[in-house]
Protein backbone atom coordinates (compact mmCIF):
# COMPACT_ATOMS: atom_id res chain seq x y z
CA UNK A 1 0.00 0.00 0.00
CA UNK A 2 1.29 3.30 -0.90
CA UNK A 3 1.79 5.30 2.12
CA UNK A 4 -0.09 8.95 2.23
CA UNK A 5 -0.72 11.67 4.66
CA UNK A 6 -3.92 12.78 4.96
CA UNK A 7 -5.33 16.56 5.46
CA UNK A 8 -3.74 17.90 8.70
CA UNK A 9 -1.17 15.74 9.30
CA UNK A 10 2.38 16.48 10.30
CA UNK A 11 4.21 13.83 11.73
CA UNK A 12 4.95 14.45 15.38
CA UNK A 13 3.80 16.60 18.06
CA UNK A 14 4.04 19.66 15.86
CA UNK A 15 1.15 18.43 13.90
CA UNK A 16 -1.65 18.32 16.75
CA UNK A 17 -2.78 22.02 16.31
CA UNK A 18 -2.57 22.33 12.47
CA UNK A 19 -5.94 24.02 10.71
CA UNK A 20 -7.53 22.92 7.80
CA UNK A 21 -4.78 23.96 4.74
CA UNK A 22 -5.44 26.66 2.94
CA UNK A 23 -5.60 26.24 -0.63
CA UNK A 24 -1.84 27.55 -1.61
CA UNK A 25 -0.51 24.94 0.81
CA UNK A 26 -1.30 22.35 -1.30
CA UNK A 27 1.42 22.89 -3.58
CA UNK A 28 2.44 21.47 -7.09
CA UNK A 29 3.65 17.81 -5.45
CA UNK A 30 7.26 18.37 -6.13
CA UNK A 31 10.04 18.94 -3.97
CA UNK A 32 11.11 22.75 -4.07
CA UNK A 33 14.71 23.65 -2.03
CA UNK A 34 12.50 24.83 0.78
CA UNK A 35 11.40 20.58 0.90
CA UNK A 36 14.69 19.22 0.79
CA UNK A 37 15.85 22.03 3.33
CA UNK A 38 13.37 20.49 5.56
CA UNK A 39 14.17 16.91 4.72
CA UNK A 40 18.19 17.89 5.54
CA UNK A 41 17.11 19.19 8.64
CA UNK A 42 15.85 16.05 10.52
CA UNK A 43 18.55 14.02 8.27
CA UNK A 44 21.53 15.88 9.91
CA UNK A 45 19.65 15.09 13.72
CA UNK A 46 18.93 11.82 14.00
CA UNK A 47 22.47 10.97 14.24
CA UNK A 48 22.75 11.94 17.47
CA UNK A 49 20.40 9.02 18.29
CA UNK A 50 22.20 6.43 16.46
CA UNK A 51 25.90 7.68 17.97
CA UNK A 52 25.04 9.09 21.24
CA UNK A 53 21.64 7.58 22.49
CA UNK A 54 21.65 3.94 21.28
CA UNK A 55 24.81 2.31 20.13
CA UNK A 56 28.19 4.65 21.12
CA UNK A 57 27.95 7.24 23.79
CA UNK A 58 25.29 6.01 26.22
CA UNK A 59 27.33 2.39 26.15
CA UNK A 60 30.23 4.01 26.79
CA UNK A 61 28.21 6.06 29.71
CA UNK A 62 27.46 2.69 31.45
CA UNK A 63 30.04 0.30 30.87
CA UNK A 64 32.82 3.01 31.17
CA UNK A 65 31.59 6.01 33.27
CA UNK A 66 29.58 4.46 35.79
CA UNK A 67 31.83 1.16 36.02
CA UNK A 68 28.93 -1.17 35.72
CA UNK A 69 26.68 -2.30 32.93
CA UNK A 70 23.77 -2.94 35.14
CA UNK A 71 24.25 0.16 37.42
CA UNK A 72 24.73 1.88 34.26
CA UNK A 73 21.09 0.70 32.67
CA UNK A 74 19.60 1.80 35.95
CA UNK A 75 21.28 4.92 35.83
CA UNK A 76 20.64 5.99 32.15
CA UNK A 77 16.72 4.69 32.14
CA UNK A 78 16.23 6.73 35.68
CA UNK A 79 17.10 9.79 33.87
CA UNK A 80 15.04 8.86 30.74
CA UNK A 81 12.18 8.40 32.72
CA UNK A 82 12.99 11.73 34.24
CA UNK A 83 13.10 13.61 30.85
CA UNK A 84 9.97 11.76 29.22
CA UNK A 85 8.18 13.53 32.57
CA UNK A 86 9.01 17.15 31.20
CA UNK A 87 8.54 16.10 27.63
CA UNK A 88 4.89 15.04 28.50
CA UNK A 89 4.48 17.38 30.64
CA UNK A 90 5.42 20.62 28.20
CA UNK A 91 5.70 18.89 24.66
CA UNK A 92 1.77 18.04 23.45
CA UNK A 93 0.97 21.88 24.69
CA UNK A 94 3.64 23.54 22.49
CA UNK A 95 2.34 21.06 19.62
CA UNK A 96 -1.04 22.90 20.30
CA UNK A 97 -0.58 26.07 20.87
CA UNK A 98 2.12 26.23 17.29
CA UNK A 99 -0.02 27.90 15.15
CA UNK A 100 -0.61 30.40 17.03
CA UNK A 101 2.62 31.23 17.83
CA UNK A 102 3.36 32.34 13.95
CA UNK A 103 7.07 32.05 12.91
CA UNK A 104 9.08 29.44 14.21
CA UNK A 105 12.06 29.57 12.72
CA UNK A 106 13.49 31.58 15.64
CA UNK A 107 12.15 29.58 18.58
CA UNK A 108 13.86 26.27 16.68
CA UNK A 109 17.44 28.34 16.49
CA UNK A 110 17.43 29.32 20.09
CA UNK A 111 16.83 25.31 20.24
CA UNK A 112 19.55 24.35 17.94
CA UNK A 113 22.00 27.24 19.35
CA UNK A 114 21.01 25.18 23.35
CA UNK A 115 22.19 21.90 21.98
CA UNK A 116 24.45 21.92 19.59
CA UNK A 117 27.40 23.26 22.62
CA UNK A 118 25.70 20.67 25.12
CA UNK A 119 26.09 17.98 22.48
CA UNK A 120 30.28 19.07 21.96
CA UNK A 121 30.22 19.19 25.73
CA UNK A 122 30.10 15.45 25.97
CA UNK A 123 33.63 15.39 24.82
CA UNK A 124 34.73 16.10 28.29
CA UNK A 125 32.75 13.27 29.71
CA UNK A 126 36.28 11.77 30.78
CA UNK A 127 36.59 8.14 32.20
CA UNK A 128 39.05 8.98 34.87
CA UNK A 129 36.53 11.51 36.58
CA UNK A 130 38.71 14.86 35.41
CA UNK A 131 35.56 15.90 33.18
CA UNK A 132 32.28 15.85 33.63
CA UNK A 133 30.93 13.78 36.17
CA UNK A 134 28.11 10.96 35.60
CA UNK A 135 25.58 13.14 36.91
CA UNK A 136 26.48 16.39 34.93
CA UNK A 137 27.26 14.09 32.00
CA UNK A 138 23.33 12.83 32.47
CA UNK A 139 22.25 16.34 32.93
CA UNK A 140 23.62 16.95 29.21
CA UNK A 141 21.96 14.40 27.85
CA UNK A 142 18.95 14.98 29.08
CA UNK A 143 18.78 18.76 28.42
CA UNK A 144 20.01 17.70 24.69
CA UNK A 145 16.94 15.20 24.71
CA UNK A 146 14.24 18.00 25.65
CA UNK A 147 16.03 20.22 22.72
CA UNK A 148 15.27 17.34 20.58
CA UNK A 149 11.79 16.93 22.05
CA UNK A 150 11.18 20.64 21.15
CA UNK A 151 12.77 20.68 17.91
CA UNK A 152 10.53 17.77 16.50
CA UNK A 153 7.76 19.71 17.31
CA UNK A 154 8.99 23.14 15.51
CA UNK A 155 10.55 21.04 12.57
CA UNK A 156 7.18 18.76 12.03
CA UNK A 157 4.93 22.16 12.41
CA UNK A 158 6.97 23.46 8.88
CA UNK A 159 6.62 20.06 6.82
CA UNK A 160 3.50 21.66 5.37
CA UNK A 161 4.76 25.04 4.80
CA UNK A 162 7.76 23.45 3.47
CA UNK A 163 6.93 20.99 1.26
CA UNK A 164 3.07 21.37 0.27
CA UNK A 165 0.17 19.03 1.34
CA UNK A 166 1.38 17.16 -2.42
CA UNK A 167 5.11 16.45 -1.50
CA UNK A 168 4.71 16.26 2.05
CA UNK A 169 5.08 12.44 1.82
CA UNK A 170 7.96 12.78 -0.21
CA UNK A 171 9.88 15.21 2.24
CA UNK A 172 9.15 12.98 5.02
CA UNK A 173 10.39 9.79 3.18
CA UNK A 174 13.59 11.63 2.29
CA UNK A 175 14.31 12.94 5.67
CA UNK A 176 14.27 9.23 7.23
CA UNK A 177 15.99 8.30 4.45
CA UNK A 178 18.87 10.47 5.38
CA UNK A 179 18.34 10.28 8.70
CA UNK A 180 19.86 6.67 7.94
CA UNK A 181 22.16 7.84 5.60
CA UNK A 182 23.79 10.02 7.12
CA UNK A 183 23.69 7.57 10.50
CA UNK A 184 25.67 4.99 8.30
CA UNK A 185 28.28 6.96 7.04
CA UNK A 186 29.15 8.55 10.58
CA UNK A 187 29.32 5.37 11.84
CA UNK A 188 31.38 4.24 9.32
CA UNK A 189 33.95 7.04 9.29
CA UNK A 190 33.98 6.53 13.24
CA UNK A 191 34.85 2.85 12.47
CA UNK A 192 37.87 3.76 9.54
CA UNK A 193 39.20 6.64 11.22
CA UNK A 194 38.83 5.60 14.79
CA UNK A 195 38.39 2.30 15.92
CA UNK A 196 39.87 0.14 13.33
CA UNK A 197 43.22 1.90 13.06
CA UNK A 198 45.68 -0.46 15.47
CA UNK A 199 43.29 -3.49 15.02
CA UNK A 200 43.70 -4.01 12.03
CA UNK A 201 46.53 -4.95 8.78
CA UNK A 202 44.16 -3.05 5.85
CA UNK A 203 45.99 -0.74 3.64
CA UNK A 204 42.65 1.17 3.22
CA UNK A 205 42.46 1.94 7.51
CA UNK A 206 45.21 4.38 8.98
CA UNK A 207 47.80 2.36 11.00
CA UNK A 208 47.01 5.11 13.88
CA UNK A 209 43.28 6.91 14.99
CA UNK A 210 42.86 10.17 13.15
CA UNK A 211 43.80 13.52 14.74
CA UNK A 212 45.88 11.42 17.24
CA UNK A 213 43.12 10.55 19.45
CA UNK A 214 43.72 7.85 22.27
CA UNK A 215 41.57 5.12 22.37
CA UNK A 216 42.85 3.98 25.68
CA UNK A 217 41.26 7.56 27.19
CA UNK A 218 37.95 6.23 24.99
CA UNK A 219 38.56 9.54 22.67
CA UNK A 220 37.17 7.60 19.81
CA UNK A 221 34.14 6.88 21.74
CA UNK A 222 33.32 10.65 22.96
CA UNK A 223 34.26 12.22 19.95
CA UNK A 224 31.05 10.86 18.34
CA UNK A 225 29.28 13.78 20.36
CA UNK A 226 31.24 16.17 18.72
CA UNK A 227 30.37 14.42 15.09
CA UNK A 228 27.00 14.49 16.14
CA UNK A 229 27.28 18.17 17.15
CA UNK A 230 29.02 19.20 13.65
CA UNK A 231 26.65 17.08 11.75
CA UNK A 232 23.35 18.75 13.41
CA UNK A 233 25.00 22.04 13.51
CA UNK A 234 26.05 22.31 9.20
CA UNK A 235 22.74 20.55 8.59
CA UNK A 236 20.14 22.57 10.18
CA UNK A 237 21.38 25.54 8.13
CA UNK A 238 19.91 25.16 4.88
CA UNK A 239 16.24 25.19 6.80
CA UNK A 240 16.42 28.74 8.12
CA UNK A 241 17.72 29.72 4.77
CA UNK A 242 15.37 27.99 2.28
CA UNK A 243 12.13 26.54 4.26
CA UNK A 244 9.42 29.20 4.37
CA UNK A 245 8.01 30.14 7.56
CA UNK A 246 5.09 30.71 9.14
CA UNK A 247 3.73 34.32 9.29
CA UNK A 248 2.95 36.13 11.95
CA UNK A 249 -0.63 36.05 14.10
CA UNK A 250 0.18 38.79 16.37
CA UNK A 251 -1.39 36.03 19.15
CA UNK A 252 1.00 37.02 22.60
CA UNK A 253 2.80 33.87 23.73
CA UNK A 254 0.69 33.17 26.89
CA UNK A 255 -3.01 33.57 25.31
CA UNK A 256 -1.66 31.36 22.49
CA UNK A 257 -0.56 29.04 25.06
CA UNK A 258 -4.20 28.85 26.86
CA UNK A 259 -5.72 28.48 23.36
CA UNK A 260 -3.50 25.82 22.49
CA UNK A 261 -4.86 23.90 26.06
CA UNK A 262 -8.05 24.62 24.89
CA UNK A 263 -7.86 22.70 21.86
CA UNK A 264 -5.98 20.03 23.16
CA UNK A 265 -8.76 19.35 25.34
CA UNK A 266 -11.46 19.74 22.82
CA UNK A 267 -8.92 17.04 20.54
CA UNK A 268 -8.88 14.37 23.51
CA UNK A 269 -13.07 14.66 24.00
CA UNK A 270 -13.06 14.43 19.80
CA UNK A 271 -11.19 11.26 19.43
CA UNK A 272 -12.68 9.98 22.84
CA UNK A 273 -16.01 9.78 21.27
CA UNK A 274 -14.71 7.07 18.34
CA UNK A 275 -14.50 3.82 20.74
CA UNK A 276 -11.81 2.21 18.14
CA UNK A 277 -9.82 4.76 17.42
CA UNK A 278 -9.40 5.72 20.53
CA UNK A 279 -8.62 1.93 22.10
CA UNK A 280 -6.13 1.59 19.08
CA UNK A 281 -4.46 5.34 20.06
CA UNK A 282 -3.97 3.77 24.41
CA UNK A 283 -2.85 0.30 22.97
CA UNK A 284 -0.24 2.23 20.87
CA UNK A 285 0.97 4.21 23.67
CA UNK A 286 2.20 0.82 24.86
CA UNK A 287 3.84 -1.02 22.20
CA UNK A 288 5.34 2.33 21.18
CA UNK A 289 7.03 3.17 24.11
CA UNK A 290 8.37 -0.59 24.16
CA UNK A 291 9.67 -0.57 20.62
CA UNK A 292 11.85 2.74 21.91
CA UNK A 293 12.89 0.75 24.52
CA UNK A 294 14.31 -1.49 22.39
CA UNK A 295 16.07 0.80 20.22
CA UNK A 296 17.38 3.02 23.38
CA UNK A 297 18.93 0.45 25.77
CA UNK A 298 20.09 -2.11 22.59
CA UNK A 299 23.27 -0.90 22.72
CA UNK A 300 23.60 -0.45 26.37
CA UNK A 301 22.50 -4.28 27.05
CA UNK A 302 24.91 -5.59 23.91
CA UNK A 303 28.22 -3.86 25.35
CA UNK A 304 27.08 -5.34 29.13
CA UNK A 305 25.88 -8.93 28.31
CA UNK A 306 28.11 -9.75 25.39
CA UNK A 307 30.86 -7.48 26.14
CA UNK A 308 31.45 -5.73 23.22
CA UNK A 309 33.58 -2.58 22.90
CA UNK A 310 33.36 0.51 20.56
CA UNK A 311 34.77 -1.46 17.10
CA UNK A 312 31.71 -4.27 17.59
CA UNK A 313 28.81 -1.45 18.37
CA UNK A 314 29.97 0.21 15.72
CA UNK A 315 29.47 -2.59 13.08
CA UNK A 316 26.27 -3.45 15.13
CA UNK A 317 25.27 0.34 14.40
CA UNK A 318 26.04 0.07 10.83
CA UNK A 319 24.47 -3.46 9.93
CA UNK A 320 21.23 -2.62 12.17
CA UNK A 321 21.01 0.94 10.71
CA UNK A 322 21.08 -0.55 6.92
CA UNK A 323 18.56 -3.17 8.03
CA UNK A 324 15.99 -0.67 9.53
CA UNK A 325 15.26 0.69 5.83
CA UNK A 326 14.58 -2.66 4.86
CA UNK A 327 12.00 -2.59 7.49
CA UNK A 328 9.98 0.26 6.55
CA UNK A 329 9.66 -1.40 2.76
CA UNK A 330 8.42 -4.39 5.03
CA UNK A 331 5.71 -2.74 6.81
CA UNK A 332 4.11 -1.74 3.21
CA UNK A 333 4.34 -4.80 1.79
CA UNK A 334 2.65 -6.30 5.18
CA UNK A 335 0.57 -3.64 5.04
CA UNK A 336 -0.89 -4.21 1.59
CA UNK A 337 -0.92 -8.16 1.83
CA UNK A 338 -2.49 -8.42 5.18
CA UNK A 339 -3.50 -5.36 6.49
CA UNK A 340 -2.35 -2.36 8.91
CA UNK A 341 -3.47 -4.60 12.13
CA UNK A 342 -2.37 -7.85 11.05
CA UNK A 343 1.25 -6.22 10.32
CA UNK A 344 1.01 -4.56 13.63
CA UNK A 345 0.55 -7.79 15.30
CA UNK A 346 3.16 -9.39 13.64
CA UNK A 347 6.02 -6.65 13.86
CA UNK A 348 4.82 -6.82 17.90
CA UNK A 349 4.96 -10.59 18.07
CA UNK A 350 8.44 -10.61 16.04
CA UNK A 351 9.69 -8.08 18.59
CA UNK A 352 8.49 -9.89 21.25
CA UNK A 353 10.20 -13.15 19.91
CA UNK A 354 13.36 -11.08 19.39
CA UNK A 355 13.54 -9.67 23.05
CA UNK A 356 12.70 -13.05 24.22
CA UNK A 357 15.94 -14.69 22.43
CA UNK A 358 18.25 -11.63 23.49
CA UNK A 359 17.24 -12.69 26.75
CA UNK A 360 18.56 -16.19 26.37
CA UNK A 361 22.31 -14.97 24.90
CA UNK A 362 25.65 -14.76 26.29
CA UNK A 363 29.07 -15.11 25.05
CA UNK A 364 29.22 -18.37 26.74
CA UNK A 365 25.50 -19.32 25.78
CA UNK A 366 23.18 -19.77 22.51
CA UNK A 367 19.03 -19.16 22.87
CA UNK A 368 18.88 -20.66 26.85
CA UNK A 369 19.71 -24.13 25.50
CA UNK A 370 23.23 -24.62 24.34
CA UNK A 371 26.41 -23.91 26.44
CA UNK A 372 29.60 -22.28 24.36
CA UNK A 373 32.96 -22.24 25.13
CA UNK A 374 34.56 -19.68 22.61
CA UNK A 375 38.55 -21.09 23.82
CA UNK A 376 37.69 -24.06 22.38
CA UNK A 377 35.68 -23.21 19.18
CA UNK A 378 38.00 -21.88 16.48
CA UNK A 379 36.70 -18.70 14.94
CA UNK A 380 33.56 -18.68 12.53
CA UNK A 381 35.98 -16.05 10.35
CA UNK A 382 39.03 -14.16 10.86
CA UNK A 383 37.33 -10.42 11.06
CA UNK A 384 38.18 -7.81 13.67
CA UNK A 385 34.69 -8.23 15.05
CA UNK A 386 31.55 -11.09 16.02
CA UNK A 387 33.95 -14.09 15.20
CA UNK A 388 31.81 -16.31 17.73
CA UNK A 389 28.58 -18.01 16.89
CA UNK A 390 26.73 -16.41 19.80
CA UNK A 391 27.76 -13.26 18.48
CA UNK A 392 26.51 -13.65 15.07
CA UNK A 393 23.47 -15.45 16.19
CA UNK A 394 22.98 -11.89 18.71
CA UNK A 395 23.50 -10.02 15.37
CA UNK A 396 20.93 -11.90 13.67
CA UNK A 397 18.33 -11.22 16.60
CA UNK A 398 19.31 -7.35 16.44
CA UNK A 399 18.70 -7.70 12.53
CA UNK A 400 14.89 -9.14 13.42
CA UNK A 401 14.23 -6.55 15.87
CA UNK A 402 15.70 -3.82 13.46
CA UNK A 403 13.12 -4.63 10.74
CA UNK A 404 10.09 -5.31 12.61
CA UNK A 405 10.51 -2.53 14.77
CA UNK A 406 10.67 -0.34 11.70
CA UNK A 407 7.80 -1.98 9.74
CA UNK A 408 5.68 -1.23 13.37
CA UNK A 409 6.16 2.49 12.79
CA UNK A 410 5.12 2.29 9.19
CA UNK A 411 1.71 0.33 9.66
CA UNK A 412 1.33 2.08 12.80
CA UNK A 413 0.51 5.40 10.82
CA UNK A 414 -1.37 3.56 8.02
CA UNK A 415 -4.06 2.05 11.12
CA UNK A 416 -5.08 4.94 11.88
CA UNK A 417 -5.81 6.39 8.37
CA UNK A 418 -8.65 3.19 8.77
CA UNK A 419 -9.75 4.09 11.44
CA UNK A 420 -10.71 7.53 11.55
CA UNK A 421 -13.26 9.90 10.17
CA UNK A 422 -11.96 11.77 7.14
CA UNK A 423 -13.39 15.10 8.66
CA UNK A 424 -11.65 14.46 11.96
CA UNK A 425 -8.41 14.14 10.71
CA UNK A 426 -6.55 17.13 12.00
CA UNK A 427 -7.72 15.64 15.64
CA UNK A 428 -7.09 12.24 15.44
CA UNK A 429 -3.43 12.31 14.17
CA UNK A 430 -2.73 14.90 16.56
CA UNK A 431 -3.80 12.61 19.41
CA UNK A 432 -1.81 10.10 17.85
CA UNK A 433 1.47 12.38 18.16
CA UNK A 434 0.77 12.93 21.62
CA UNK A 435 0.56 9.13 22.31
CA UNK A 436 4.51 9.26 20.97
CA UNK A 437 5.21 11.46 24.34
CA UNK A 438 2.57 11.39 26.74
CA UNK A 439 3.97 7.80 28.10
CA UNK A 440 7.34 8.05 26.77
CA UNK A 441 8.58 7.97 30.29
CA UNK A 442 6.80 4.30 31.11
CA UNK A 443 9.48 2.20 28.95
CA UNK A 444 12.15 3.88 30.83
CA UNK A 445 10.40 3.54 33.61
CA UNK A 446 9.98 -0.06 33.26
CA UNK A 447 13.46 -0.81 32.50
CA UNK A 448 14.57 1.08 35.91
CA UNK A 449 12.35 -0.99 37.54
CA UNK A 450 13.24 -4.75 36.32
CA UNK A 451 16.89 -3.73 36.60
CA UNK A 452 16.67 -2.40 40.22
CA UNK A 453 14.62 -5.29 41.18
CA UNK A 454 16.81 -7.93 39.57
CA UNK A 455 20.18 -6.65 39.48
CA UNK A 456 20.56 -7.25 35.84
CA UNK A 457 20.12 -5.89 32.23
CA UNK A 458 18.28 -9.11 31.79
CA UNK A 459 15.65 -8.47 34.00
CA UNK A 460 15.57 -5.04 33.34
CA UNK A 461 14.96 -5.46 29.58
CA UNK A 462 12.83 -8.38 29.89
CA UNK A 463 10.26 -5.86 31.03
CA UNK A 464 9.80 -4.23 27.92
CA UNK A 465 7.74 -7.65 26.87
CA UNK A 466 5.16 -6.66 29.30
CA UNK A 467 4.46 -3.05 27.65
CA UNK A 468 4.68 -4.87 24.13
CA UNK A 469 2.13 -7.60 24.85
CA UNK A 470 -0.30 -4.81 26.69
CA UNK A 471 -0.44 -3.20 23.49
CA UNK A 472 -0.78 -6.63 21.39
CA UNK A 473 -3.70 -7.56 23.64
CA UNK A 474 -4.97 -3.83 23.05
CA UNK A 475 -4.82 -4.45 19.18
CA UNK A 476 -7.66 -7.51 19.37
CA UNK A 477 -10.62 -4.97 20.70
CA UNK A 478 -10.28 -2.72 17.72
CA UNK A 479 -12.55 -3.11 14.75
CA UNK A 480 -11.16 -2.38 11.23
CA UNK A 481 -7.82 -2.09 9.66
CA UNK A 482 -8.00 -5.21 7.74
CA UNK A 483 -6.64 -5.84 4.46
CA UNK A 484 -9.19 -4.34 2.26
CA UNK A 485 -10.28 -0.55 2.94
CA UNK A 486 -13.63 -1.49 4.24
CA UNK A 487 -12.81 -4.04 7.01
Amino acid sequence: MSETIPTGEAHGPGAIADPPMASELAGDGRMNRGAVSWSVFEGARNPYIILVTIYIFAPYVASVMVGDPVRGQAVISQWSQYSGWIVMATAPFLGASIDQLGPRKGWLALVVAAMVPMMIALWWAKPDGSGLSVTLTMLLITLIGLGFAFSEVLHNSLLIRAAGMKAAHKASGLALALGNGFSVLALGFTAWAFALPGKVNWAWVPKTPLFGLDTAAHEHERIVAVMAAGIFAIGAIPLFLFTPDAPSTGVPVLKAFRNGARQLWEMLSTVGRYRDAAIYLLSRMAFVDGMNAVLIYAGIYAVGVMKWQALEMLGYGILLSILAVLGGFVGRWMDAALGPKNSLRIAILMSILGIVCMLGMSPTRILYLWSFDPSAQPPVWDGPVFRTLPELVFLLIGFVNAVFITAQYASARTLLTRLTPPEKTGAFFGVYALSGVATGWLGPMMVNLGTNLTHTQQGGFATVTVLLAVGLVGLSFVRGGGKSMES
